[in-house]
C-alpha cells in the first residue's frame, strides 16, 4: 500500500457520533457500522458509526438483503405507517419465493 493513507491511523483525535444512541465520543471508542455490510471495502467510503457499548448490544447476525428491503421501503423517508406497510409487503414476497 505505497503513497495511500491508512484511513483508521490518521482519525485518533477525531470525534464521531454514534448513530444508536447519538453519543458523541473519542474514534477510539467507536466501532464502523457500514449499512451496506461490506466495511473492508473502503474505497470511496464514508462510515456511520456506533459506540462501543451500542455495537456490542447490537445483533450481529447475517443480515442479507435487509439493507436494500429498508431502503425500498423507505426507511428514513417515509411516514411509519407507509413504511412498516411497505417493509411488510416486500418481506412476504421474499418468503414466498
Amino acid at each position: 500500500m505505497t503513497g495511500t493513507s491508512i484511513p483508521w491511523r490518521t482519525d485518533s483525535d477525531q470525534r464521531v457520533t454514534c448513530i444508536a444512541c447519538g453519543e458523541t465520543v473519542d474514534r477510539g471508542d467507536a466501532r464502523e457500522y457500514d449499512k451496506h455490510g461490506d466495511r473492508w471495502s473502503r474505497e470511496g467510503k464514508t462510515f456511520e458509526y456506533l459506540c462501543k457499548p451500542c455495537d456490542r448490544d447490537r445483533c450481529h447476525q447475517n443480515r442479507d438483503g435487509l439493507e436494500e428491503t429498508l431502503v425500498a421501503a423507505g426507511a428514513g423517508r417515509t411516514d411509519r405507517e407507509t413504511f412498516l406497510e411497505r417493509y411488510c409487503e416486500l418481506t412476504i414476497d421474499d418468503d414466498h419465493d
